[in-house]
């Protein structure tokens, strides 16, 4: 591929926002934005690092987006006219910022004081007690073990607005509110706080399994036995085959091993083993290995150590038929690992205290009867949930809008059903078209206008741009106001379904394909 080194910067960064996911893609645009740093060309090191920042989210590695995020703020800080004008290219870099603050409790890769720099500037910006501010205080305090300044933030939190742009999803925060409880010993306000994603309208498309979830200690806890044994049921068989449900295993092994659903925790297991060596992050590792551990420990206490598992070779490691007793040991030690890196970056010992309590737990009710899948009715509590992220779908509004929820994106919905946001010098707009609505449009309209003396040089443009790139295709459009409008099309046809993970990479190609044009555009004479 013809690089910067000899190619213009808009034409290398164009060419990298084209290339497929994966760390290729990555370092040319690494190298682009350093080399912009050393020409003096913050706009193209600043354009350049959002969409590496895109790359990291898409490739599901968030923690190496806390650099160029913190390069991007610099910039930014330095230059603020980069983005005035661009209300909405503000948003997402605070969202970002958020994103990357998040990425520290996932993993112990991310200096501690990186995140904190970052959640400060945050809070100069939004204000202390912002609800992404308080949010992000009270996980970081819970994260450490300070306990006391958490519920001090959570209080914060709370009482703030739930709908700030640069929050994370409102629909998932009931969860996240009844996780932290629930860590701290409240069990039923936990499932009070879990109360708007299990009684009203789902707010994504994550609920309810991952409300459900977050309730199957609480409802043990409580006594709420059989209640928890039909959340586990039904959030089971969706959360069983999505890779982003990864961190959620650690709450169905738990519940397998403190309602005594021991021989099927070990089922459940033996499935989602093979995952552990390919996780979300870090923390969702360590917590599985924990509750694994525990499961297997109560299992060889009640004269099942003899069973074995198959655990899938990886790396050095050989596949083998595990007994429940060594394996125990295996998913001790990795969770004690993990956690121990953990408090080394956090100067404190409050995680691998929390996996020891959790290794120490016994079972707090009698096992009630699972029910079968099929036993639970249509009109439960416990209906069978959205599709997962590979199963095919219907497109539909509520898809499309979960999709932008997924990248982080600002949006709104017009009221025949179009979406429309805007990102760099584009504005896009996602239509559904055809008879049921499963055509996926995507336009992207540049927001810079030629004169409409310029029809021949905007013509050759799109001409130009259409011979070199595949997408998206562009035209020229004449709205009769002495101006010319250009834009482009991506139109595909979903007329078998599509699944949520393939919509996330369709609308992500819309918009950065979409994007490019309209930088292009901009950068005409």
């Amino acid at each position: 591929m013809t690089t910067f080194r000899d190619r213009g910067l808009a034409d290398a960064l164009a060419d990298a926002r084209d290339l497929p996911d994966g760390e290729a893609r990555c370092a040319e645009l690494e190298r682009i934005a350093a080399r912009a740093d050393a020409t003096g060309d913050p706009r193209t090191a600043l354009a350049a690092r959002f969409a590496l920042v895109e790359a990291y989210l898409q490739l599901g590695e968030r923690w190496r987006m806390v650099e160029p995020v913190r390069r991007c703020v610099a910039t930014v800080d330095r230059q603020p006219e980069l983005l005035d004008g661009r209300p909405g290219e503000t948003e997402r870099l605070r969202r970002h910022q958020r994103q990357a603050v998040e990425s520290l409790f996932g993993t112990p890769r991310v200096p501690l004081d990186h995140a904190r720099s970052l959640l400060d500037d945050l809070a100069d910006r939004l204000g202390p007690h912002a609800g992404p501010v308080a949010e992000l205080r009270c996980r970081l305090a819970d994260h450490l073990g300070d306990e006391p300044a958490a519920r001090h933030e959570y209080d914060h939190w709370s009482a703030a607005d739930a709908s700030h742009p640069v929050a994370g999803c409102p629909g998932c925060a009931p969860a996240r509110r009844a996780e932290l409880l629930a860590g701290w010993g409240e069990p039923a306000a936990a499932l009070a706080a879990l109360g708007p994603a299990l009684d009203g309208e789902p707010g994504c498309t994550d609920q309810p399994e991952r409300a459900l979830a977050a309730g199957l200690l609480p409802w043990l806890r409580t006594g709420e036995a059989a209640r928890a044994a039909r959340a586990h049921v039904r959030a089971y068989r969706r959360h069983r085959r999505e890779r982003a449900a990864f961190p959620q295993l650690a709450a169905h092994l738990r519940f397998c091993a403190l309602g005594g659903h021991l021989a099927h925790g070990l089922d459940v297991l033996a499935e989602q083993l093979p995952r552990l060596d390919h996780p979300v992050d870090d923390l969702s590792a360590m917590e599985f290995a924990t509750a694994g551990a525990l499961l297997c420990g109560l299992a060889v206490e009640n004269g099942l150590g003899e069973r074995r598992i198959h655990r899938p070779g990886h790396g050095p490691r050989p596949a083998a038929d595990v007994d429940v007793a060594t394996l125990a040991g295996q998913l001790q030690s990795l969770a004690t690992t993990l956690a121990g890196s953990f408090d080394a970056r956090n100067g404190t010992g409050h995680q691998s205290g929390r996996i020891a309590s959790w290794l120490a737990e016994r079972p707090v009710a009698e096992p009630v009867p699972l029910p079968a899948e099929d036993e639970i009715p249509d009109d439960d509590a416990t209906e069978p949930g959205p599709p997962g992220e590979e199963e095919p779908a219907p497109l539909s509004l509520r898809m499309l809008t979960a999709a932008l929820d997924a990248r982080g994106d600002a949006y709104r919905v017009e009221p025949d059903g179009t979406v429309v946001g805007r990102w760099g010098e584009a504005v896009v707009q996602f239509r559904r078209l055809g008879p049921q609505g499963e055509v996926l449009h995507a336009r992207a309209v540049a927001l810079r206008r030629l004169p409409a003396d310029r029809r021949a040089e905007a013509y050759a443009f799109c001409n130009a741009w259409n011979h070199d790139r595949l997408l998206p295709a562009a035209y020229v459009h004449d709205p009769g106001d002495g101006t010319l409008l250009l834009a482009a099309d991506v139109t595909t046809d979903l007329a078998y379904g599509v699944a949520r993970a393939q919509l996330v990479v369709l609308v992500t190609a819309a918009v950065s394909t979409g994007a490019a044009f309209a930088e292009a555009v901009a950068a005409l004479p």
